[in-house]
């Protein structure tokens, strides 16, 4: 029976995704545990620190797969340990030979390397999926190069811009997100086998070589000193994850605001017999879009308590270690069901350019007040321009005037300028500053990166 909505049939989905559960699970965190002790095995029998003959009976019958974990989960709670009732059960499957496996390691070893081979696979699928939401991005910002929008500041309509302007800075920011997974990559995906302190003392002088050969069977780098006591590389990892997703949860409450009917710009994916309401026929809510925004919340309180864990006491404690077991999983699980949102949502997107287009136009010429200020200002000075079209925008606005009418009744102003000038600076076409052009750097920038390449 399941307790968490993570493992629910029905919504489980919406939380995470079938393969990072499967990657999280306790199957396969058993699985990683006993290839530890495999790796760990084959480096001693390598090196004559236990016999080569009963490392080869370790690596050929240490059968995870076969393990009962009802039958050790009964007998961890006789034992009251967390890790040595999956040690008896390996042992066992292992005859004699058991008796040379877990040789000079302790639980800390095995669990934290287990969970960094765990984090490996973890953040395989976490960049594959950044990259299919930067492609995503990248092709609505091509697309929408010259898509006009208004441009909103404090809520409120501030300038026009394009749509491709918008996605292009998301994109910007991914490939951000993208540089820094290749970056953090070597120092979090570091294992961890030195002994109950850290410092060996059960292989002595052969146990720094035992380390570097075990990890690098299991193909992780080995660390330069032990980290049991400095948590800092899950941290890094739960602050990248934490700028993802809430990369990725502005995305959606940015699509969810668009989508509002009196806004009328973006609409989610909608297919057959999807239901927005059970009392509103009509409603065709934005659900992919707010599940989207919804867990960047959770992924922030979840990589909260993996900071905790970087407070250990001594050289060892379980009480911020145990965090990391809960909020890890969560982390990426939740981190998962964003990202195959996104893509899924990005690559559906429908993007309506006549309401776009309608939106620039219901201020009847006030988003522009800038440029005619501006204008205005060459030959009138930018401080006494500022003035009188500020208070020409005022008496337009309030009076529900067209700000164009308005500007002509000015004296000021309408001795200064021609009626075919206050045309051409009242178009939201020709006041889009840089923004076509930041567009395409951004798309250079993205191919020349390479970080879009396939993975």
């Amino acid at each position: 029976m399941s307790s968490h909505p993570i493992d629910f049939l029905i919504i489980g989905n919406n939380f995470a995704t079938p393969e990072m559960r499967a990657i999280w699970s306790e199957e396969n965190r058993l699985r990683q545990q006993a290839a530890v002790e495999v790796a760990l095995a084959r480096a001693q029998g390598e090196l004559g620190v236990i016999p080569p003959k009963a490392a080869q009976e370790i690596a050929d019958r240490a059968q995870p797969q076969a393990l009962q974990l009802s039958d050790i989960a009964q007998l961890a709670a006789q034992m009251k340990h967390s890790f040595m009732p999956t040690l008896t059960a390996l042992q066992q499957q292992c005859g004699p030979a058991g008796e040379y496996l877990h040789y000079g390691a302790t639980t800390q070893d095995i669990v934290d390397t287990a969970t960094i081979l765990q984090l490996r696979d973890a953040l395989g699928i976490i960049r594959r999926d950044t990259v299919g939401v930067a492609r995503a991005l990248r092709q609505l910002a091509e697309r929408h190069q010259h898509t006009l929008m208004v441009g909103r500041t404090h809520g409120m309509q501030a300038l026009p811009t394009t749509f491709g302007f918008k996605v292009a800075v998301w994109l910007d920011e991914f490939l951000r997100h993208l540089t820094r997974i290749n970056e953090i990559s070597p120092r979090v995906l570091t294992g961890n086998i030195n002994g109950a302190i850290g410092t060996n003392a059960a292989l002595g002088d052969q146990g720094p070589e035992v380390e570097r050969r075990a990890l690098a069977l299991l193909g992780l780098a080995c660390p330069t000193i032990g980290w049991q006591s400095a948590r800092d590389r899950l941290s890094e990892f739960a602050s990248l994850a934490v700028l993802i997703s809430g990369s990725l949860g502005k995305i959606g409450n940015e699509l969810y605001n668009l989508m509002r009917t009196e806004i009328g710009e973006v609409e989610e994916p909608f297919s057959a017999g999807k239901i927005g309401s059970t009392t509103m026929p009509h409603k065709r809510n934005p659900a992919a879009i707010e599940g989207l925004a919804s867990l960047t919340a959770p992924v922030r309180h979840s990589a909260g308590l993996i900071f905790e864990s970087m407070h250990v006491e001594h050289e060892r404690d379980a009480m911020s270690w145990r965090a990391e077991w809960l909020a890890l999983p969560e982390i990426c699980l939740y981190l998962s069901a964003q990202l195959q949102n996104a893509q899924g949502i990005l690559n559906g997107l429908t993007v309506n350019s006549e309401k776009m287009r309608a939106n620039l136009d219901i201020q009847a010429g006030l988003l522009l007040s800038e440029r005619v200020m501006f204008e205005a200002g060459k030959t009138l000075g930018k401080q006494t321009a500022h003035h009188l079209v500020y208070t020409c925008a005022m008496t337009a606005f309030e009076s529900g005037r067209d700000f164009k009418s308005v500007l002509a009744e000015q004296p000021e102003i309408a001795g200064a300028i021609s009626g075919a000038d206050l045309d051409s600076w009242l178009d939201p076409a020709r006041y889009l500053g840089s923004a076509v052009e930041k567009v395409g750097d951004v798309l250079r920038a993205a191919d020349d990166s390479q970080l879009l390449e396939r993975v």
